[in-house]
C-alpha cells in the first residue's frame, strides 16, 4: 500500500501562485508515476499533470500547460505542483494519484480557491 498526503492548498487571488505537495509513504519503491487531478464543484474529476518517477517525463493538461509545473524529489518521496498565474477556474480540490505496482492510490485532496 501507498499512503499519500497532499498539502499546500489555500486561498489566493487571481494571478497568484501556490505550490502543492504530495508526500508518499509505504511501498514507495513500486511507484511508476504520480499525477495530479482536480475536481471543481459540480464537475467531474479531471487530469492536471503527471510525472514518471524514474525518467522525470512530464505531461500536462492543455488548460494548465505553461502555468503549472510538476516536479519530484525522489529522496523525499514527494511530488510538487507549482501553480502560477492562477485563475478562478482553477478553483477545485486537488488530488494526488499514484500508480504503484499496478494499483492506483489517491490522497485525500487539498482545496485550492482562486478569488477574482
Amino acid at each position: 500500500q501507498v499512503q499519500l498526503v497532499e498539502s499546500g492548498g489555500g486561498l489566493v487571488q487571481t494571478g497568484g501562485s501556490l505550490r502543492l505537495s504530495c508526500a508518499a509513504s509505504g511501498r514507495t519503491a513500486g511507484i511508476y508515476r504520480i499525477a495530479w487531478y482536480r475536481q471543481a464543484p459540480g464537475k467531474e474529476r479531471e487530469f492536471v499533470a503527471r510525472i514518471i518517477g524514474d525518467s522525470g517525463t512530464t505531461f500536462y493538461a492543455n488548460s494548465v500547460e505553461g502555468r503549472f509545473t510538476i516536479s519530484r524529489d525522489n529522496a523525499k518521496n514527494t511530488v510538487y505542483l507549482q501553480m502560477n498565474s492562477l485563475k478562478p477556474e482553477d478553483t477545485a480540490i486537488y488530488y494526488c494519484n499514484v500508480l504503484a505496482s499496478g494499483a492506483f492510490h489517491w490522497g485525500q485532496g487539498t482545496q485550492v480557491t482562486v478569488s477574482s
